[in-house]
């Protein structure tokens, strides 16, 4: 397996574990760990990407690692 396939691979399935536990209900998407493991996968994802030059999904998981970033980063509303 190349470098890129087993980065590509350790991305996606980051993602798909956060979705699925989103799911199943035992991971809020309002939670840290969720947006976490999304800039994770993402950004493993888009790396993956960019080392065999597929540019579609380099924007596409750069754009999904920088949101998620920011939701990492955005300051919790008192509720």
């Amino acid at each position: 397996m190349s470098a890129a396939n087993a980065i590509g691979s350790a991305g996606v399935a980051i993602l798909l574990v956060a979705f699925l536990l989103n799911l199943i209900g035992t991971l809020n998407p309002g939670s840290l760990l969720y947006r976490v493991l999304n800039a994770l996968g993402a950004g493993l994802s888009c790396y993956a990407s960019w080392i065999i030059g597929f540019l579609p999904f380099v924007i596409l998981e750069a754009t999904w690692c920088i949101v998620a970033i920011v939701a990492i980063l955005k300051p919790k509303s008192p509720s």
